[in-house]
């Protein structure tokens, strides 16, 4: 992770040494002087930064990217003196930095009080861009580092519970072959977490829906194939022997949805959509072998796609009730941050979990019983 030296962008270098001098404050920008262990990068001086209006006092103007750092750092020590000794810069000289700050934006940015330095609503707005710049610049300095060795760097992607029980294994398989010393991750989460892994760089890229994606900005997608999601039952359950099945009667019924934190859910979108209301039995999960095994056996309703469930229908422990609308149709995509395109691996692999899910979605016809909508 990056740390924030003294001085305008200066950084320690193990054999040059700055003669001894007063200490300047994080923003003297003249260059002419710095602590001992430290010399000042002509190129990157901040008093030379587009980003920085003059005297960096007037409101209104640009901000220096620096200042935000040090800001995210002292909301999250809670402390001047903490937050001074984790950037390498005197407590003085932090303080007066953050005064500037707040005087260039004409607001109060932090509340100092007995229990330490908590944020106020416009320090919590800034803090949270101050994150952004800081995780672009450790996102930065990974790359530098795995640079010269590529082959040697891990492939880290993210994707939904459905999609891990069938179409990502097997595109794996595929994949394995043509990149046997490639070390991969995958990490299975909701699609709102994996959206955050992504913009946090903690991800390469994900695999998911699309539903999401227009929130986000700094992001790209690509549609891979369509998925469809089926209303699924124990092969006994009571709701089968409804012609005609209407979403008032399913809602009659206990169910279990995915967990998406405070995204409203498709179940509930498709209520609201007739006037109707959650059921009142209602449990939430993100493990699909725990949904699939809950619909075996209880007379829970669940809405899953055909390549989760498919084994399970052709063993006779889950059946697709016959009812289809819209909404029940989605588009699986690969969504990847805008300034990170995928290396020629990540290609690979996604290209398999393309003609895996298209081939799965083809070939469920010839398994649909008979009376299942398409």
């Amino acid at each position: 992770m990056f740390r924030t030296c003294p001085d305008s962008d200066v950084r320690p270098m193990a054999a040059a040494v700055v003669p001894d001098g007063p200490e300047l404050s994080p923003d003297a920008g003249d260059g002419t002087s710095a602590s001992i262990g430290y010399i000042v990068d002509p190129i990157s001086r901040v008093d030379r930064s587009p980003f920085v209006s003059a005297g960096d006092q007037t409101k209104g103007g640009v901000m220096d990217p620096r200042k935000l750092l040090y800001l995210a750092s002292i909301i999250e020590y809670g402390s001047f003196k903490k937050a001074a000794k984790h950037l390498l810069v005197s407590q003085p000289a932090l303080s007066t930095s953050m005064d500037r700050l707040e005087k260039s934006l004409g607001g109060k940015l932090l509340e100092r009080g007995p229990t330490g330095i908590t944020p106020t609503l416009l320090g919590e707005l800034l803090y949270s861009h101050a994150r952004l710049i800081r995780d672009e610049m450790d996102l930065a300095e990974k790359r530098m580092q795995s640079n010269d060795d590529k082959s040697s760097q891990a492939i880290t992607f993210g994707t939904l519970p459905s999609l891990v029980t069938s179409v990502v294994p097997t595109a794996v398989s595929r994949w394995r072959p043509m990149h046997p010393t490639r070390l991969l991750q995958v990490v299975e989460k909701v699609q709102v977490e994996l959206l955050q892994g992504l913009l946090r760089g903690e991800l390469d890229f994900i695999v998911g829906q699309t539903n999401f994606y227009h929130f986000l900005d700094g992001l790209k997608q690509r549609v891979l194939f369509r998925d469809r999601l089926y209303v699924v039952s124990h092969p006994n359950h009571p709701a089968l022997r409804l012609k005609p099945i209407s979403w008032a009667d399913l809602a009659q019924f206990p169910w279990i949805c995915p967990i998406v934190g405070k995204q409203r859910t498709l179940l509930e979108i498709l209520l609201a959509s007739e006037g109707l209301a959650m059921p009142h039995q209602l449990t939430e999960c993100g493990s699909v072998d725990f949904v699939k095994t809950l619909v075996a056996t209880s007379d829970h309703l669940a809405m899953l796609p055909v390549h989760a469930f498919g084994p399970d229908f052709r063993e006779g422990r889950i059946k697709p009730l016959d009812i289809a609308v819209p909404q029940l149709n989605r588009d699986i995509a690969v969504i990847f941050r805008e300034r990170s395109p995928l290396e020629s691996a990540s290609r690979d692999l996604v290209a398999q979990i393309e003609a895996v899910g298209s081939s799965l979605d083809r070939e469920w016809p010839n398994n649909r019983p008979q009376g299942v909508a398409a």
